[in-house]
C-alpha cells in the first residue's frame, strides 16, 4: 500500500470510536459504557488541570458525559471523538468556574480608596418583580424531577447533592460498590437532565 493511503487511514483508535458511537446512537447501552471507559481518565484528568477539588472534578466529568451523549447526534466522525469530548468538557468547567466566580465574589467588602473605604454598591440591573415566583417554581420543578426518580437514584442524588455527602460515604452507607454508586449517579443525572429539557417551557 503506497504511504499516502496508509497515513490517510484512520487510526485504530478513531475506528473504534467511530464504531461506539454508531452503537451508541443506535441505543446501545454498552457503547456508552465502552466509551465512558475509555476517556473518563483521560478525561479527569483534562478537568482537574482546571479544577483542584476532586469530588468536583468527577461531578463535572459526570456532568460532561452526559452533555456529550445527549449531543451525540451533532458529533461528526470527520472530527475526532476526544478533540469533540474534550471541547464539550472545557466549555462546560469554563462554564462552571464562570458561575462559580460570581457567585463567591463579594459586594460587602468595602472597597479601599485614596479617601478612605466606600461601599461597594451594584445598580440592580437584573431586578425582576416576578423573580423569586420565577425561582420558587424552577426549585419546585427540580424537586419533581428528583421526586419522579426511581428509588435507586433518588436516594443517591439526594444524599450527593442535598446532604452533600462524598461518593465514599454514599458507598460507605448504602453499602455498594464504589462503581454502582457512581453510575447510579450518572444515570440518575441523565433521567432528570431529560426531564428537565422536556420541561424547559415551564422554567
Amino acid at each position: 500500500m503506497p504511504q499516502g493511503e496508509k497515513d490517510n487511514l484512520p487510526s485504530q483508535s478513531s475506528e473504534q470510536d467511530r464504531l461506539l458511537v454508531s452503537r451508541a446512537l443506535e441505543g446501545d447501552q454498552a457503547a456508552y459504557q465502552g466509551l465512558m471507559e475509555k476517556y473518563r481518565g483521560a478525561l479527569t484528568r483534562h478537568v482537574h488541570r482546571m479544577v483542584r477539588k476532586q469530588g468536583e472534578v468527577e461531578d463535572l466529568v459526570q456532568e460532561c458525559f452526559i452533555k456529550a451523549f445527549s449531543a451525540l447526534q451533532s458529533y461528526s466522525s470527520d472530527y475526532a471523538f476526544s478533540t469533540w469530548l474534550y471541547k464539550i468538557a472545557t466549555n462546560h468547567t469554563i462554564d462552571y468556574l464562570r458561575k462559580k466566580k460570581l457567585q463567591t465574589m463579594s459586594i460587602d467588602k468595602p472597597i479601599q480608596t485614596k479617601d478612605g473605604e466606600v461601599e461597594m454598591e451594584l445598580p440592580d440591573t437584573t431586578y425582576r418583580p416576578d423573580r423569586h415566583i420565577v425561582e420558587d417554581q424552577r426549585k419546585a420543578l427540580i424537586q419533581a424531577a428528583i421526586d419522579h426518580l426511581p428509588e435507586k437514584y433518588h436516594r443517591v442524588i439526594v444524599m450527593r447533592h442535598q446532604q452533600e455527602k462524598s461518593y465514599e460515604e454514599i458507598a460507605a452507607e448504602l453499602d455498594l460498590p464504589l462503581g454502582t454508586v457512581k453510575a447510579h449517579i450518572f444515570r440518575a443525572r441523565s433521567l432528570l437532565y431529560k426531564f428537565l429539557r422536556d420541561k424547559r417551557h415551564l422554567m
